[in-house]
């Protein structure tokens, strides 16, 4: 059997990750590029998860400028090493910082809980502006 290589469709890609669970956030903070895992769930066909608002992620994500959001880039893939199967979806789009207080209590309504401790009530939401993903398998 050969691997074969396919292109995902978004309805697919969502699909994948609707589930939510564990993807890595990448943008270029201020100690350059960086890549970070992040607990998520989709809400609405946007990625969600949450922060400490003064986090280095907190703080990275943040302009300076009102309505000026950073683009990023968030990943999240499933991986079967010994079958040498699994796939991938990437997103792009800017992150927006949930702070108004329907965002925020939006924030909780999700049910995300973010595996490290201490105070992760921020919430930063990615709406996509592009969505491509691609799994391999085995054909016959």
């Amino acid at each position: 059997m050969e691997p074969a290589l396919e292109r995902l469709d978004e309805n697919e890609c969502l699909r994948l990750i609707s589930p939510g669970g564990v993807g890595r956030l990448a943008f270029s903070g201020r100690s350059g590029l960086t890549v970070l895992p992040v607990n998520y769930v989709v809400q609405d066909g946007s990625i969600v998860f949450r922060t400490a608002e003064y986090s280095p992620t907190g703080e990275d994500l943040r302009t300076g400028i009102p309505s000026a959001e950073y683009d990023v880039a968030f990943e999240v893939d499933a991986v079967d090493v010994d079958a040498r199967e699994g796939w991938s979806v990437l997103i792009h789009g800017p992150a927006h910082h949930m702070d108004s207080p329907p965002e925020h209590a939006q924030t909780q309504e999700t049910g995300v809980e973010p595996w490290p401790g201490g105070e992760r009530a921020h919430g930063i939401r990615i709406t996509p502006t592009r969505i491509t993903g691609r799994r391999i398998g085995r054909t016959v």
